[in-house]
């Protein structure tokens, strides 16, 4: 195994030499690379660089390259993550595959799963949304109502799904349903996969009050699906769906400190200027500079959790980052609203008033804060 500085070394020249110029810069809303069947790149560059770094596995840097991962070691694949970083190097590929449902499949999937669906994630020609959620069942997911009537060797689903993200641009669905109605709650729920052109699977955009929406309802009526799609054992759903969610939320919470886009700081100086060195405002530089020390708190914590973790999963962790991840994105929206002043109003796609809008629904998706602040409270602090 090559030892980190010559790691570091190789990773550099790399990037240097296969990271497009175009693909070194800031990347803004809407620009993120998210792959699938039906994705439009902005630009050859982008599509390039998604390439060449699922190539050499590094869309999925810690998984197994038998499956197209980059086998590297969680501290090589941190060594990727600041070489990127160095450079300001967009995302390749962000996906539900990559963050969610593939996490799960190396953890409970069958070899057959893993070979079939885990390459295609890495390389981004599969995108996947999640159908968890239910008209009667968000915050209390156990109680979800979607039904797989067994007919031997396939099920048929019907039930309704919602708030799907992005479920009229995705692939493939991963969705809990109800293998056993006679079973207690948590029990006799099974995750399984299909392909969204099935028939019987339709999705229609949900509008929210920011404009636009990557939400959708979905329903499912008669859909066919093969029992080879079962992830892990049939009734045993609900221990993958809860290692699941601490993905989801680990993710989620990382919203607020993204490297991708200019930092509070950077913005601010932009706004308003600096004076003998230091911003201009003086309100806006005590605010800004909290928010700054929050987010390298952040920061450093999560990294700090992950180093800690013996698993793929960071557990009861991911709860903790998820509740002040969102905050943090919040107070970020907030401080760019202010920054901007009444050019925030402006109402195209990338407005700030429309991001400060959605940042809302941060403390909801993915499990409510309340529901963070009770796991914080039992499973880690053990107060209950």
């Amino acid at each position: 195994m090559q030892d980190d500085t010559a790691f570091r070394q190789e990773t550099r020249t790399w990037l240097a030499a296969n990271c497009p110029a175009s693909m070194r810069s800031y990347m803004p809303v809407g620009e993120t690379c998210s792959g699938g069947r039906h994705f439009q790149f902005i630009s050859d560059d982008q599509k390039v660089w998604m390439q060449r770094m699922a190539e050499r596995g590094w869309t999925a840097p810690t998984w197994p390259t038998e499956y197209g991962g980059g086998g590297l070691t969680k501290q090589h694949a941190k060594i990727l993550h600041d070489e990127l970083n160095a450079i300001t190097a967009r995302s390749p590929l962000t996906s539900m595959g990559l963050s969610m449902i593939g996490p799960a499949l190396l953890e409970f999937g069958s070899e057959e799963l893993k070979q079939q669906h885990l390459p295609a994630i890495v390389r981004g020609d599969i995108r996947w949304c999640q159908g968890y959620s239910e008209p009667n069942a968000g915050s209390d997911l156990a109680g979800l109502q979607a039904k797989a009537e067994d007919r031997g060797d396939h099920f048929i689903v019907n039930g309704q799904k919602v708030w799907t993200t992005y479920a009229d641009k995705a692939d493939w669905m991963f969705c809990l349903v109800r293998t056993d109605l006679n079973s207690a709650k948590h029990s006799g729920i099974s995750l399984v996969l299909f392909d969204m052109t099935t028939p019987g699977v339709s999705a229609r955009p949900i509008l929210l009050i920011s404009g636009s929406s990557p939400f959708c309802e979905t329903f499912l009526d008669d859909v066919r699906v093969e029992k080879n799609q079962v992830v892990g054992d049939i009734n045993a759903g609900w221990s993958i769906a809860k290692y699941l969610l601490t993905h989801e939320r680990e993710m989620i919470g990382g919203i607020g400190s993204t490297t991708a886009q200019k930092t509070v700081g950077a913005r601010a100086i932009d706004a308003v200027g600096l004076r003998e060195g230091r911003l201009a405002d003086e309100i806006l530089r005590g605010e800004v500079a909290d928010w700054e020390i929050d987010f390298m708190s952040h920061q450093l914590t999560t990294e700090r959790v992950r180093d800690e973790s013996t698993s793929s999963s960071l557990g009861n962790a991911s709860a903790m980052l998820k509740l002040y991840g969102t905050e943090l994105n919040k107070r970020r929206c907030e401080l760019l609203l202010a920054l901007e002043g009444l050019d925030a109003m402006r109402w195209d796609e990338s407005s700030e008033a429309r991001l400060w809008l959605r940042s809302k629904g941060n403390s909801i998706e993915g499990g409510t804060s309340e529901i963070q602040l009770n796991i914080i409270a039992k499973r880690i602090l053990g107060l209950g």
